[in-house]
């Protein structure tokens, strides 16, 4: 016997806050719209419950302009009628890092339960795709359930609603897959007992068809629309044609709970989520657009994650101030960039303006609290300085960001005092002056003597220095930039280096430079007369020729994909030339110049590739001057491994993909795109050779069948969406002119390549190792009036086989910090954590730091051991022993 069919209404709305259109545009329509569904959920007792698109960011901006309907609000959403979260923002999912979508979900977390209720439900309609960890995302979240649209679908097996969905740590959601036409599926069923009766018997039997359990959801909404004023008249008249089933308006939780009852044979799914080109428009090829936007967004987020966040938490965990508000204000500040539009660069001009806008504002509000911080941590008080010049002296701070000990070479800019900059009428004010070239550091004082310093150059450039009681003082100064062996220092410590006046000994150090090639005693790398690179694993003699091939190919598609022009040619760099910056031996340079030149324009390419002494890794750092049009700008890496998969960083841990072999016949609808996401690295690798490419964030790459890595460094495109696309037919977006997204002018960007083996592959934390030691080396901070200073001893270390760091940052709520890490490995790992101060308490919890667990301290509370599944997030709570003070303003 068939079980009657419930069909649930869904109503909601799918709200861009910022799309062909600026944010001010579409608050102007959002706040009429709310006010009209405040009103018809307090009177309306048929409208049950409406779906406000997953994310709390619309009620911030709504009660922003109607603060007088807060309590109102809340009162719907307490009882169910407004439902609300869990995101603070529907993001990119695939774009931003694994602990960017943690504040996400915190961030909305935080804002529904001040609402008084938090959906139950992970919402995810409108994503270019989803990354494996999501099931696992959610379950530190405490939600069993998701939605989304793109990314699945379409192959065989993947035809009905629901899936079991399984993380990479095992952990599941009960996913509802919406169908083909989206959330928008029931948005045109008419009211009108004819009409609706002629459109229903096809949507009802397409989704229908797709249900796995009697339990059938109808998604009543589209982008940007209000609550549909005949909605109660809808079900009525639905319900007239439905004489053996069940037609109720009902949330998204009413619907999950009865659906789940019927899911125990649903299908399994497990991995990432970024095929669904049969089905609908999955639209991958936002990973190239305004790359140079996603390349600062990573920016903003490593200053936020691995130097502001640690910062404010070890003075927390010190019991000093630490600006830990400003750090959650500059956490919503970029998250509010990473709306799916926005960070895709799918978006007008305009709103790309604003984006890379709060991009910025996020950054420079990390950077000032990264500063305060280690100030606060160095005991160095700027008015103490200001006021007692006499005992003010030159001292370089040095802080490790990574949670294991190390030393490495550290490249610092020093700066010497050359004349006051008068700000305001002189009023009979005579600047101080000193002479050129009397500022000579030779070293630094370290534990072990004298450090000895090269120098990389010199240039005469302005220093602010300032303070919370003073104006600021302003000099010009000659700055010297230098490189040194760093002393070996703790996890997370803080440490100072006097300037000395002379060194004690020669420079140790093995990198070296002359003519076309650099050096160390680890690889070699040569410049070809094509402008093309070839590297050298001295341990292994292995040979990579033909890197950092510079290739530009016209694009004739939109902001959205990519499409290939007909007849068109990969054009490269002409007039390479080479000449040497730096000698070594400590940091060795080569500065490799030239251009592409086509019919699209012209494009300036200036390469430094540089060794440092007992690193593997060559240091990439290009510059560019596009002045070329509808074109991809693309750089290759040949490995010489064909076939096999590619091991890509993804949030909380990676991706191993194979190459993209199709054609547009088998995918009319879209076709499948070779490129890929990355986060922080791709590599190739067998038993004994393989390369590694990294990146300091966000990347987009292609596997090639031979095996060739090629990263995007840009897509040079005109239109917002186009419709005449071989590899997409048919308009994605609405269309505009994007002039802005042609990319021309001047960008920066930051590479690295390594000899790894499979081994290292396997291993897990030692490619996160390694992009660490290129990214993240121990960062330098000249204080050319430190007061004298008084260094707390705040630091932290984390080890276990494949455990690799991920957070450490000041609690959300109440006192202490919470650190963070995954198990990278295929197998269950010992990890452990071990502090500089002793703890009262330490509590393992989930990512939304609740359901906490007491965990037992060792040596003295200062140690913390902890096991970790495969793949598994561990998230743990510290609490220190010191007595209470005033910890966050």
């Amino acid at each position: 016997m068939v079980k009657p069919k419930t069909f649930h209404l869904i109503a909601h709305t799918h709200w861009d806050r910022e799309w062909y259109l600026p944010r001010s545009a579409f608050v102007a329509r959002l706040v009429p719209a709310m006010d009209d569904l405040l009103a018809r959920l307090g009177s309306e007792s048929c409208l049950r419950s409406f779906l406000l698109d997953g994310q709390t960011v619309l009620v911030e901006d709504y009660l922003r302009v109607r603060p007088e309907q807060a309590d109102p609000l809340r009162a719907l959403v307490r009882d169910g009628k407004l439902q609300v979260g869990p995101w603070y923002v529907l993001a990119d999912e695939l774009m931003p890092s694994g602990e960017s979508l943690v504040r996400n979900l915190l961030a909305g977390s935080r804002d529904a339960a001040a609402l008084g209720k938090r959906s139950g439900v992970l919402y995810s309609p409108d994503a270019f795709g989803h990354p494996a960890v999501w099931p696992s995302l959610a379950g530190e979240f405490g939600i069993r359930s998701g939605v989304l649209w793109r990314g699945l679908g379409g192959e065989p097996g993947l035809d009905g609603d629901l899936y079991r969905w399984f993380g990479p740590d095992g952990r599941s959601v009960l996913l509802y897959h919406l169908p083909p036409q989206g959330y928008e599926a029931g948005v045109d069923l008419p009211s009108e007992p004819d009409a609706l009766a002629d459109a229903w018997p096809k949507l009802r039997s397409q989704l229908a068809a797709r249900s796995r359990t009697s339990h059938v959801a109808v998604f009543v909404g589209a982008d940007h629309h209000a609550v549909r004023p005949d909605l109660c008249r809808l079900r009525d008249r639905l319900a007239a044609l439905e004489p053996e089933s069940t037609v109720v308006i009902s949330r998204l939780d009413e619907f999950f709970e009865a659906a789940a009852a019927e899911s125990a044979m649903v299908p399994a799914l497990r991995g990432e989520l970024r095929w669904s080109y049969g089905y609908t428009w999955t639209l991958q090829g936002v990973h190239g657009t305004r790359a140079a936007l996603k390349r600062r967004h990573a920016e903003a987020e490593i200053w936020l994650e691995r130097a502001a966040e640690p910062l404010a938490a070890l003075a927390s965990l010190a019991r000093l101030p630490h600006p830990g508000g400003v750090l959650r204000d500059a956490w919503r500040t970029l998250l509010r960039s990473q709306f799916h539009d926005s960070l895709g660069g799918c978006t007008s001009d305009a709103v790309a303006r604003r984006v890379a806008a709060r991009i910025e504002d996020a950054e420079l509000a990390a950077r000032e609290v990264a500063r305060v911080s280690l100030d606060a941590l160095a005991g160095y008080d700027p008015d103490r300085a200001r006021e007692r010049p006499s005992a003010a002296e030159p001292t370089l701070l040095l802080w490790n960001p990574v949670p294991r000990r190390r030393d490495g070479v550290v490249v610092a800019d020093l700066t010497g005092f050359l004349a006051d900059v008068l700000v305001g009428p002189p009023g009979g004010r005579t600047p101080r002056r000193s002479r050129p070239g009397e500022f000579r550091p030779v070293a630094l004082d370290g534990p072990a003597g004298p450090i000895p310093l090269q120098v990389l150059g010199r240039r005469r450039a302005h220093e602010r220095m300032d303070s919370a009681r003073h104006y600021p003082d302003q000099d010009e100064v000659e700055a010297v930039r230098v490189a040194f062996r760093a002393p070996q220092l703790g996890g997370f410590e803080v440490t100072s280096l006097e300037p000395a006046s002379t060194a004690a000994r020669r420079i140790q150090g093995n990198a070296r430079a002359r003519g076309r090639v650099v050096a160390n005693d680890l690889v070699e790398a040569s410049v070809n007369r094509d402008g093309t690179v070839r590297l050298t694993d001295r341990a292994s003699g292995e040979r990579y020729d033909g890197l950092l091939r510079f290739e530009s190919a016209g694009d004739a598609g939109d902001t959205y994909t990519w499409a290939p022009p007909p007849r068109d040619r990969i054009v490269t760099v002409t007039g390479a030339s080479v000449r040497v910056l730096a000698q070594g031996p400590l940091v060795a340079a080569l500065e490799l110049t030239g251009a592409i030149r086509s019919a699209r324009g012209r494009v300036d390419l200036r390469a430094v590739l540089s060794l440092h002494g007992g690193s593997p890794a060559l240091r990439i750092t290009v510059e560019l001057d596009n002045q070329a049009s509808d074109h991809r700008l693309r750089v290759r890496f040949p490995t010489g491994l064909a076939g096999g998969a590619a091991l890509a960083g993804a949030a909380f841990g990676s991706e191993r993909r194979a190459p993209v072999v199709v054609t547009s016949r088998t995918y009319p609808l879209e076709t499948p795109v070779a490129t890929a996401p990355a986060h922080r690295f791709v590599a190739l690798a067998g038993t004994r050779r393989g390369l590694a490419l990294l990146a300091p964030g966000f990347f987009e790459y292609e596997q090639t069948g031979p095996g060739d890595l090629v990263m995007t460094i840009l897509r040079a495109v005109g239109q917002l969406s186009r419709a005449d696309l071989a590899t997409r037919p048919g308009h994605a977006g609405w269309p505009a002119p994007t002039p802005e997204a042609q990319c021309r002018g001047y960008d920066r960007l930051q590479l690295a390549l390594a000899p790894v083996r499979a081994a290292d592959l396997d291993a897990g934390a030692a490619l996160p190792a390694l992009w660490e030691d290129v990214f993240l080396p121990p960062r330098a901070v000249w204080l050319r009036q430190a007061s004298p200073l008084r260094i707390v001893p705040a630091g932290l270390e984390m080890g276990g086989e494949g455990v690799v760091f991920s957070a450490l940052k000041p609690a959300e709520s109440g006192d202490g910090v919470v650190v963070r890490c995954y198990n990278a490995s295929g197998v269950r790992s010992t990890g452990w954590c071990r502090l500089s101060v002793p703890l009262a308490s330490a509590h393992r919890v989930r990512a939304d730091e609740c359901d906490d667990e007491p965990v037992s301290l060792e040596d003295g509370g200062r140690v913390v051991r902890f096991s970790a599944a495969s793949r598994e997030i561990v998230t743990l709570r510290l609490r220190p022993a010191l007595p209470p003070s005033s910890a966050s303003r």
